[in-house]
């Protein structure tokens, strides 16, 4: 089989996945469990026959349309869906927040060829993790896989630069008056939230602060906590539509 599902789109090909996370992880003592969701049945065998080379990975279901992926969710209770977003019957997005409601634990990563802004954004709000466009490489998947299972968020470069600029336009658009003020964070914490935004995993921040990385760790989680929150995604979303990230 081909090292990649082909280049759908001839823009950032191969480039890979922006990786925003709150922690390292640690290693698994059980595989991570993927249901496979795509209405394509060759697209879904292709992914199988890859993520079946992966000692770390199991497929546990496939699902050919979002109604069957809430089913499927619900009995086999997996830790990762796999999500196609234009699908027949059901679709990925609306499917989101069925399969969160009956498998709470699992993480969701929209594997898509549409690059459609607002299709990024509904995943998002619905409660999807990554955001993935097929052009990636099979290699690309599983490290994605196990990057979300880890804590982390998942997003194709391209689209994490137009998730950037349409919260930029958005800012410039509104001078809506907030009701409740954001909550505060410290100098160092928007620090970090500005670096996180730019893509930079720990390590890399941890150098251009020059702090240790488990100090870079704890500003992450407590950036969450205050902000309530549950990914750096959704961070760095709030603090711009909040107006507490000026992005340039």
């Amino acid at each position: 089989m081909a090292d990649s599902f082909g280049p759908m789109h001839d823009e950032d090909a191969g480039d890979g996945a922006v990786a925003m996370g709150p922690d390292g992880g640690s290693p698994r003592n059980e595989p991570i469990r993927v249901l496979v969701v795509d209405d394509h049945a060759l697209f879904r065998r292709g992914l199988e026959i890859v993520l079946a080379a992966e000692e770390d990975i199991q497929v546990v279901g496939e699902a050919g349309d979002g109604a069957e992926a809430v089913d499927k969710a619900a009995d086999l209770l997996p830790d990762i869906v796999l999500m196609d977003v234009r699908m027949p019957k059901r679709g990925g997005i609306e499917a989101c927040t069925s399969i969160k409601e009956v498998a709470p634990s699992a993480k969701i990563i929209m594997l898509t060829i549409s690059d459609e802004e607002a299709d990024l954004y509904d995943a998002i709000k619905a409660g999807a993790t990554g955001y993935l466009l097929k052009e990636i490489s099979t290699d690309e998947v599983a490290t994605a896989i196990r990057a979300v299972a880890d804590g982390q968020s998942q997003i194709s470069p391209s689209m994490a630069s137009k998730l950037l600029t349409e919260f930029k336009s958005m800012i410039q658009r509104t001078d809506e008056r907030r009701l409740v003020p954001a909550p505060r964070l410290t100098d160092r914490e928007l620090e970090v939230l500005k670096l996180v935004a730019t893509g930079m995993n720990n390590r890399d921040i941890a150098k251009e602060l020059f702090i240790s990385e488990n100090t870079v760790k704890n500003h992450v989680r407590n950036i969450l906590e205050k902000l309530q929150l549950h990914s750096r995604m959704e961070a760095v979303v709030y603090a711009m539509r909040e107006k507490i990230l000026e992005i340039r």
